[in-house]
Order: structure tokens, then C-alpha cells, then sequence
């Protein structure tokens, strides 16, 4: 297991963006979280195996059906003790 931390900019905060990262990443079996950012940025933060990492990083380029994604920053992490995929 590996983790992954992501900042999305663009229209990703008040278009429903976070609660679709949380359906895409439960689909997926990660574990995690995704919060906005005072900035308008939001900030994902998953753990799994690599190849389910980047499925999870293809939906959020994506992005959910309103909102207008920029921009997606994609760094390595620490792997913290999470027990499911939330909202923060």
C-alpha cells in the first residue's frame, strides 16, 4: 500500500466535487480523505495499491460533471491511519 496526496484547482468547491472523490475512491476500496481548501483548491489524500491510486487520479483530472478542473498536483506521502474514505 502506498499513499498519494492531490491538489485540485479550478470550479472544484460548492459543484458536488468532493462527494464525487468520495464515491470514486469507496468504488475503488481506498481509504482516505478529500477536504477544501480556504484557497478554492481542494486536497485529496488516498492510500492503496499504485494501480488504484491512479485510477483515483484519472477521475479526479476529470473531474464530476459540474465542476471545471485546472489544475491536479499529484505528490507521494506518508501512509496515515485512516479506517475508511471521508469527507473532512
Amino acid at each position: 500500500m502506498i499513499a498519494r496526496r492531490w491538489i485540485i484547482s479550478g470550479r472544484v468547491q460548492g459543484v458536488g466535487f468532493r462527494w464525487f472523490v468520495v464515491k470514486c475512491a469507496n468504488d475503488l476500496g481506498l481509504k482516505g480523505w478529500v477536504r477544501n481548501e480556504a484557497n478554492g483548491d481542494v486536497q485529496a489524500y488516498a492510500i492503496g495499491s499504485e494501480a488504484d491510486l491512479d485510477r483515483l487520479a484519472g477521475h479526479l483530472h476529470k473531474g464530476s460533471p459540474h465542476s471545471e478542473v485546472r489544475t491536479v498536483d499529484q505528490q507521494e506521502g506518508a501512509v496515515e491511519r485512516v479506517h475508511s474514505f471521508e469527507i473532512r
